[in-house]
C-alpha cells in the first residue's frame, strides 16, 4: 500500500512528469534524496511509470472503443493475442471474463470490420462486437488524472511545479517524427524522465540539441507525457468502465463533471447507443455503490446507464500489466 508521501510524490508526477528530484521534495515535503528514493521505489515496485508518448493523431490515426462478447474460456486467450499487438492502447477482461474492452489506434477513416474483426482468430468464438469511436477525451490536462481520492495538489503547490511542467497549449501544429527521433522516443517511452545526458548519449546529440528537440516536441504537443497508475496498488480494488447515455445537449456537461470526480481515472464521448463512457477506481462494492447512488445520480442529463466490472486489466497506454506490476511492453 503507498503511504501518504508516495501518494502526494504521484500527484506531483502528474502535474508535471519530468520535474527534478529537487523540487519535488520541496513541493512535498522531504528532501531531494528522499524523494529520489520513493520514486525509484515506486516505480521498481511496478506501482507507476511516467512515459512519453507520441500523439496518435500525428499519424492521422483515431481511438476506437471495442467491446467484444466471447465465451467465457476463450476470452482470455483472446485478450493475451490482442494485448501483444502494438495498435491496441488499451485492454482489460470485464463482466466474468466473458467481455474485452479494448482501445484501438486506427484512421479515422478506416472501416470498422477492418479495425478488428477480420483479424481475430476464427477459434476466438465472438458472440458479439461493438466498436465506436472515441470523439473526445473530457477534463483539463492535470486536472483530470486519478491518483486516489483526497489531497489534491494547492495552487501553492501547483505554481511551484509550473516550471517543470511541460506546456500543455500546442504552440502550432503536431510536428511528425522524423527517424532521427526514434531513439529518443524510444527511450522516452520507456521512461518519460530520462534525463538530457541520458538522452544525449542515446541519441548521439549533444544536450543542447536534446533540449531544443524535447521543446519542439513537446509545445507543438507531439509528445505528451503520462503517469500510468495501478490502482489496486492504491487500495482501489474495484475497477469498472460506466457506458452512460446522453443527449447531445447535455453531452459536454455531463461529461466534464464526470471528469471532476475523485473515482474517474478517464471520461469521454463514444459514438455509441451509450455516448459517454467512464473508467472508475473504488476502494470496493459499497465504495462503487455509493458513487454510483451519490455522485452519479446527481449529474443532471444521464438517461440510462450499464456497467461493466473488470475483473482482469492487461495493458493501459504504454504499459503491459504483468504480475500485478507495470512494465514495459517487449519491442516488436
Amino acid at each position: 500500500m503507498v503511504d501518504q508521501v508516495g501518494k502526494e510524490i504521484l500527484r506531483v508526477l502528474q502535474f508535471a512528469p519530468r520535474a527534478s528530484f529537487r523540487l519535488i521534495g520541496e513541493v512535498v515535503g522531504v528532501s531531494e534524496q528522499t524523494a529520489a528514493r520513493r520514486y525509484h521505489a515506486l516505480r521498481r515496485d511496478g506501482v507507476m511509470r511516467v512515459v512519453g508518448l507520441v500523439d496518435a493523431a500525428v499519424y492521422g490515426e483515431a481511438q476506437w472503443v471495442a467491446r467484444i462478447r466471447c465465451r467465457p474460456d476463450r476470452a482470455g486467450p483472446l485478450a493475451d493475442a490482442l494485448t501483444r499487438r502494438p495498435d491496441i492502447a488499451y485492454i482489460g477482461l470485464a463482466s466474468g471474463e466473458s467481455e474485452i474492452v479494448c482501445v484501438i489506434r486506427s484512421p479515422v477513416n478506416a472501416e470498422r470490420d477492418d479495425l478488428l474483426l477480420r483479424r481475430l482468430p476464427r477459434s476466438a468464438s465472438v458472440l458479439d462486437l461493438t466498436i465506436d469511436l472515441l470523439m473526445h477525451s473530457f477534463g483539463e490536462p492535470g486536472s483530470a488524472d486519478w491518483a486516489g481520492y483526497g489531497d489534491p495538489l494547492t495552487e501553492e503547490q501547483k505554481a511551484m511545479l509550473a516550471g517543470g511542467r511541460p506546456s500543455s497549449t500546442r504552440a502550432g501544429n503536431l510536428l511528425p517524427p522524423t527517424e532521427e527521433d526514434e531513439p529518443l522516443l524510444q527511450a522516452l517511452a520507456e521512461d518519460g524522465r530520462t534525463t538530457h545526458t541520458r538522452l544525449a548519449e542515446i541519441t548521439g546529440w549533444s544536450q543542447a540539441r536534446v533540449t531544443r528537440r524535447l521543446e519542439a516536441l513537446e509545445a507543438s504537443g507531439t509528445l505528451v507525457y503520462d503517469l500510468d497508475l495501478l490502482p489496486e496498488r492504491l487500495g482501489h480494488h474495484l475497477n469498472a468502465t460506466l457506458w452512460l447515455r446522453t443527449t447531445p445537449a447535455a453531452l459536454q456537461q455531463v461529461g466534464e463533471e464526470l471528469a471532476r470526480h475523485d473515482e474517474v481515472a478517464f471520461a469521454g464521448a463514444t459514438s455509441g447507443d451509450y455516448n459517454v463512457m467512464a473508467i472508475v477506481a473504488c476502494r470496493d462494492a459499497e465504495d462503487f455503490y455509493r458513487y454510483l447512488t451519490t455522485r452519479v445520480a446527481a449529474v443532471s442529463g444521464i438517461d440510462s446507464y450499464r456497467v461493466s466490472i473488470r475483473v482482469r486489466r492487461l495493458k493501459q497506454a504504454a504499459s503491459l500489466i504483468a504480475h500485478g506490476r507495470l512494465v514495459h511492453p517487449p519491442l516488436v
